[in-house]
């Protein structure tokens, strides 16, 4: 691992435009949980042999010790779809004001290395699948994010902002003054991602001569998609496990982000 942290540490240094590509494992170290990931965040007690089907091997996900706790009665992806969140508003928001809003949280070694590198000429973005706002928070200024923000709220009717303490702290569907419900800003199951941040991430991740890629299984689309704009010959995987890109990677970690980042 050392000598691939000098190659690395050679290739930020000498670096003008590098690019990070984060997920959801560069949050995990900070304590936000990652549903997709079987202690995630909706597994709030540990699922055992005595609640997979027998006949089909899966996971009872209604079971009180269930994947997706009892006390919800649907799988996240459905509660966090746009039909879901019309049809159900009410639903959706006890949901989304107990999981979906990390109020509290720090962040971690590799958001604060990244606005480091940033702030000494050498990453031009941070492109992300997160909606916490931990890499501003930890300084970063330049930052797509492609699902989103928890952090902005806005009324559908008069377009007000509300922070993310108004929506946590609201009951039932929460309301702007004007009698507009107010939306998350984030992107919803079933809603295409904003086609301005697509763009504008997809230029930055052309034209960087480094890419990082972090954190990520790179299987949820469009945004895995957006290697694919890289030209460069320096991409940089890194992740506990191998990602359906790693064959054309220059250089890759299954190691943590935090493990590689302390070192940098």
């Amino acid at each position: 691992m050392e000598n691939k942290i000098s190659v690395l540490k050679k290739w930020i240094q000498e670096s003008k435009r590098a690019v990070f590509f984060g997920g959801a494992g560069v949050s995990t170290e900070s304590g936000i949980k990652d549903f997709r990931s079987p202690d995630g965040l909706y597994n709030e007690k540990t699922w055992t042999n005595e609640h997979i089907s027998t006949e089909s091997g899966i996971p009872d996900f209604r079971s009180v010790d269930g994947l997706y706790h009892q006390k919800f009665e649907y799988p996240p992806e459905e509660i966090l779809s746009r039909s879901f969140y019309q049809k159900n508003p009410s639903y959706f928001f006890r949901f989304y004001r107990e999981k979906m809003i990390p109020l509290g949280y720090e962040p971690n070694v590799t958001h604060k290395v990244l606005a480091r590198l940033e702030q000494e000429g050498h990453l031009a973005a941070v492109v992300t699948q997160n909606i916490d706002g931990l890499h501003q928070k930890a300084g970063s200024k330049t930052v797509y994010e492609l699902h989103g923000s928890v952090l902005r709220n806005y009324c559908v009717r008069c377009k007000k902002f509300h922070d993310a303490e108004f929506i946590k702290h609201s009951e039932e569907v929460p309301m702007c003054d004007c009698g507009g419900t107010v939306k998350p800003d984030v992107v919803l199951y079933e809603e295409p991602l904003d086609g301005g941040i697509l763009m504008a991430a997809a230029q930055a991740i052309s034209q960087a001569d480094l890419l990082i890629v972090g954190g990520t299984s790179l299987t949820v689309y469009p945004a895995a998609g957006m290697l694919q704009y890289y030209n460069g010959d320096r991409l940089v995987l890194i992740n506990r496990e191998e990602t359906p890109y790693d064959k054309f990677a220059n250089l890759v970690f299954h190691e943590s982000l935090g493990s590689v980042f302390s070192k940098l």
